[in-house]
C-alpha cells in the first residue's frame, strides 16, 4: 500500500511523497520552452516541461498567427524547424512550398505538442509554482521546485520560459522591470518619450468632457520627464481570431460588466477622424488584420484607441496569481467591450458598423475559452539582469557577438505605456517606439544570470536584456531561437558537470549550426539552414493527391 503512494501518478504530474527527478525542467510552455525542452530531451536529458495553464505555445498558438518575421533570413534552427513543419502540415510541400509563417492557433499548438511527444518530453500541464515559497535553492543551484498541486519536481538543470519570470524570481536572481532612463545605459531611444507619431491621436481631442471631468482611459498622473525612467509598461491585448466565415462566425458578445462611456473618447475620436479623412475610417484602420488560413485573421492593436488596454498592467510583473487573475480579466471585458461598441454603438460610423458586425470570433478556435484567446499577449514583464545586459548599442552598432547563438532583425517595437493629458487639455498617448534595426547576433550571454545569483538556471524568455533592447529581441521566433540554444546548453553544462556560465561556446556553436541555426545574415545562410532542416523531412508523406494530379475526363 504504501509502495503504490509513493508511485500514486496522475496526469498532472507526481501527487504524492518525494520529488520527481529529471536532468532539465523547463517552467513554461511558451514557444521558447517548447524548444528548451526539446532541444535538451534531443539531447539526451531526461526532460520536463511544467505548464501553469492548459496549453503549450504561449502566443504563437494563443492568438498571435502573424508571425513577426523581420528579416525572415535569420530565422534558423528549431524556429525555422516549426514553421517548416507548418506548412507540412497545410500540405503546401505538394506545391513545393515548405516555410509556413502564419499557422492558426489551433493548428500550432498540435504542431508543438508533436514536437514534445516526438522528443519524448514528459508534458505537465495544471503546473504552477506556489507563490514565494516555491524554489528551493542550495547555495547558487536551484535543487527542486514545488507546485500548487503538491508535486515537487528537482532537475540537474532549470529553465525559466514563462513570460513573467517567477522562478527567476523567486530564485532571487537579478531583474528588473519598466523602462531605463536615457542615462543609464546610454539609451538615446529609452524612458519617457517626447513625442511619438505612431499610434498616435492626429488631431487635438479634448481629454475632459462637458463638465471639465477627464474622461475614461486617460490617466490623471503627470506623463514625466523625457528620458526619465519609469516602472511603467507596455501595453498589453489579446490577439483575436476572427473571421467572416458566417458557419464558423460567433457574433461579438457583450461582456457581463459592459460600461459604454469607458469609449467616448474613443467615439470623439472617430468622429474626428472622419473628418480627417474625409470618410469613415475602417475596420483595419482601429485594429490590425493579419490575414491567416480557412478565412481567419489575427486582430491586433493599430492606432490612438484600438485593443492594447494602455497603463492597466503596470501591476502585473510583480502581481501574485490573483492579481494578474484580475488583471487578465480586465483585459477581456475592456476588449471584447470595445469590439461590441464599434459593432453597436450609434456614435460609430454606420459603415464601420456594418463592416465589424461582418465579423466575429472563430468558432473552431480556443474553444474551451469561449473562442476567445487563451494566451494575454504579455509582451513585456520581468528582465533579468545578468552580467551582461543587451542594450540598443547590440541592435545598432555593436551587432556582432562573440558568442552568437542566432540572430534578430525585428524593429525596436514598444507598444505605447500610458496615454496622458497634454498642455493642459489635449489626450496623448506615450511610449511607442518604432525604429528600424539592421540584423545583429544574439549573445548566448543574455540568458545568464549572474554567477553568484545562480548557476543551473536559464533564462530563455525573461532574459537581460533593457527595455529598448528587448523591444526588438522579444518576438516569438527569436523566443524559440534562444530556447534552442538553452536546451543544447544544459545538456553541455550537464554532461560537462560545470555551471551553465561555463559552456563551451564554440562547441555550443558548432552544434546549433549543424542543427541549421543561422549566425550570419544573408539568403545563403538561411538556404543552408533549410538544407538541414529540409534533411530532417526527407521524402515527407503525400498529404493526399494534388488537383494537378487528376487524369484528364474522359468525353
Amino acid at each position: 500500500m504504501r509502495l503504490v503512494a509513493l508511485l500514486l501518478m496522475t496526469a498532472g504530474g507526481l501527487i504524492a511523497q518525494g520529488a520527481a527527478e529529471y536532468d532539465l525542467v523547463v517552467y513554461g510552455a511558451t514557444a521558447g520552452g517548447v524548444t528548451t525542452a526539446v532541444a535538451g530531451a534531443r539531447h539526451g536529458l531526461k526532460t520536463a516541461l511544467l505548464e501553469p495553464g492548459n496549453h503549450v505555445g504561449g502566443m504563437v498558438s494563443g492568438g498571435l498567427s502573424g508571425t513577426d518575421v523581420g528579416k525572415s533570413e535569420v530565422i534558423g534552427g528549431m524556429a525555422l524547424e516549426f514553421y517548416w513543419r507548418s506548412a507540412l502540415h497545410y500540405g503546401l510541400d505538394r506545391h513545393l512550398q515548405y516555410i509556413a509563417w502564419m499557422p492558426e492557433p489551433g493548428a500550432a499548438e498540435k504542431i508543438m505538442r508533436a514536437m514534445l511527444a516526438d522528443a519524448k518530453v514528459t508534458l505537465l500541464t495544471g503546473h504552477r509554482l506556489v507563490e514565494k515559497r516555491g524554489v528551493i535553492k542550495e547555495g547558487t543551484r536551484v535543487r527542486e521546485v514545488v507546485m500548487e498541486n503538491g508535486a515537487r519536481v528537482r532537475a540537474k538543470v532549470f529553465a525559466d520560459s514563462s513570460y513573467e519570470g517567477d522562478l527567476m524570481a523567486q530564485a532571487k536572481i537579478s531583474y528588473t522591470y519598466g523602462r531605463e532612463s536615457t542615462a543609464q545605459y546610454g539609451e538615446s531611444l529609452a524612458g519617457v518619450r517626447a513625442h511619438t507619431s505612431s499610434h498616435q491621436f492626429p488631431m487635438d481631442i479634448s481629454a475632459y468632457d462637458e463638465q471639465g471631468k477627464l474622461l475614461p482611459e486617460i490617466s490623471p498622473e503627470p506623463r514625466g520627464e523625457p528620458g526619465a525612467g519609469d516602472k511603467r509598461i507596455q501595453a498589453y491585448n489579446f490577439r483575436v481570431i476572427a473571421t467572416q466565415v458566417e458557419s464558423n462566425r460567433i457574433p461579438w458578445w457583450k461582456p457581463a460588466n459592459y460600461d459604454v462611456k469607458r469609449y467616448e473618447l474613443l467615439a470623439r475620436y472617430l468622429k474626428e477622424a472622419t473628418k480627417y479623412l474625409g470618410r469613415p475610417p475602417v475596420f483595419n484602420e482601429v485594429s490590425l488584420f493579419r490575414v491567416i488560413p480557412n478565412g481567419k485573421a489575427d486582430i491586433n492593436n493599430r492606432g490612438p484607441f484600438s485593443s492594447d488596454y494602455i497603463g492597466k498592467n503596470y501591476e502585473y510583473p510583480e502581481g501574485s496569481y490573483a492579481v494578474r487573475a484580475k488583471l487578465w480579466q480586465e483585459h477581456i471585458d475592456y476588449q471584447m467591450g470595445l469590439y461590441y461598441f464599434l459593432a453597436n454603438d450609434p456614435r460609430v460610423p454606420a459603415s464601420l458598423r456594418e463592416e465589424v458586425r461582418g465579423w466575429g470570433l472563430a468558432k473552431d478556435e480556443f474553444t474551451d475559452t469561449r473562442n476567445w484567446p487563451n494566451q494575454l499577449y504579455v509582451r513585456e514583464a520581468r528582465r533579468m539582469v545578468g552580467g551582461f545586459v543587451a542594450t540598443q548599442k547590440d541592435l545598432q552598432t555593436e551587432r556582432t557577438k562573440p558568442d552568437a547563438v542566432g540572430m534578430g532583425s525585428y524593429n525596436s517595437d514598444s507598444h505605447n505605456v500610458q496615454r496622458h493629458v497634454a498642455e493642459g487639455r489635449i489626450v496623448l498617448n506615450e511610449g511607442d517606439v518604432q525604429v528600424p534595426v539592421q540584423p545583429y547576433q544574439i549573445p548566448y550571454r543574455i540568458v545568464l544570470p549572474k554567477k553568484e545569483d545562480a548557476t543551473n538556471v536559464l533564462v530563455p524568455v525573461c532574459f537581460s536584456a533593457s527595455h529598448i533592447a528587448y523591444s526588438s529581441l522579444r518576438m516569438e521566433p527569436q523566443y524559440m531561437i534562444i530556447g534552442h540554444a538553452s536546451g543544447v546548453a544544459a545538456a553541455m553544462a550537464i554532461r560537462g558537470n560545470t555551471a551553465v556560465q561555463d559552456v563551451n561556446v564554440a562547441d555550443l556553436q558548432k552544434t546549433l549550426l549543424a542543427e541549421g541555426g543561422v549566425f550570419e545574415y544573408g539568403g545563403q545562410f538561411q538556404t543552408r539552414a533549410i538544407g538541414v532542416i529540409r534533411a530532417k523531412f526527407q521524402a515527407p508523406a503525400r498529404r493526399g493527391p494534388s488537383p494537378w494530379d487528376r487524369k484528364e475526363r474522359k468525353n
